[in-house]
């Protein structure tokens, strides 16, 4: 059990890491509004850091709070004991890792899609969460981190999906901390890996695409391998 949750976290943390280039595209610009004011002062540097970080922080917190409702659904699909309902959420949680998997290798871009189910609820939370920005104080750049994490992204859905497998809102929330953990160099230093992570990005796409295809081919199995343990659920 504790295998499947450290290969389902290292999965977890290489997939946000490898999603950089995607991440830069929908965060991109709103990191770089915390950027304001610091061209002017640059001995203020220092905070416009301090900002980001928590911005990050509480984007980061609303992926683990997201994980741990995800976390939840798949151990309620576990404790109600009926295979086929296991079997269902097994198989699609496992589905779209392949297909973060594709969309990290660059060979599919079906994510894009599932964005426009959390359009709606966005279009409501965008207007607090512009009102934070840019950012002058911690606590600012937290609460403005806070709501930024519910944007639309496939890749965010995806990993959520992951988090299923995790079987408990604990674990879960572990899952989605390790993917947004991923996310993090790559945001707080965009234009330096900007053109060294293409090759990182097709190896771990491939490597996540392999979790879920593995996944995929024992789904026939899948009450035996809950009963022995080899699966967080």
């Amino acid at each position: 059990m504790q295998t499947g949750m450290d290969a389902l976290l290292a999965a977890m943390f290489a997939a946000g890491l490898a999603s950089g280039v995607h991440c830069v595209g929908m965060c991109g610009g709103i990191v770089a509004a915390f950027d304001q004011g610091s061209r002017v002062i640059p001995i203020r540097e220092k905070k416009v850091w301090q900002r980001q970080f928590w911005f990050n922080a509480g984007r980061i917190s609303t992926y683990s709070v997201a994980g741990a409702a995800a976390g939840l659904l798949g151990g309620a699909a576990y404790a109600a004991t009926a295979l086929p309902a296991q079997t269902v959420l097994y198989v699609v949680a496992n589905v779209m890792l392949v297909l973060m998997g594709l969309h990290l290798a660059g060979a599919g871009r079906l994510l894009g899609r599932l964005e426009e189910f959390g359009a709606p609820v966005w279009r409501r939370i965008r207007p607090l969460a512009a009102r934070l920005l840019p950012a002058r104080t911690p606590a600012q750049a937290y609460a403005a981190g806070l709501l930024w994490g519910w944007l639309p992204c496939g890749m965010v859905y995806a990993a959520l999906a992951g988090a299923m497998l995790a079987g408990s809102p604990a674990r879960g929330a572990l899952a989605m901390s390790a993917f947004g953990l991923g996310t993090l160099p790559f945001l707080l230093a965009a234009g330096w890996l900007a053109s060294r992570l293409r090759a990182w990005r097709i190896a771990v796409g491939g490597a996540v695409l392999g979790f879920g295809a593995f996944g995929l081919a024992h789904a026939g199995g899948l009450g035996e391998a809950i009963n022995r343990g080899l699966l967080c659920l």
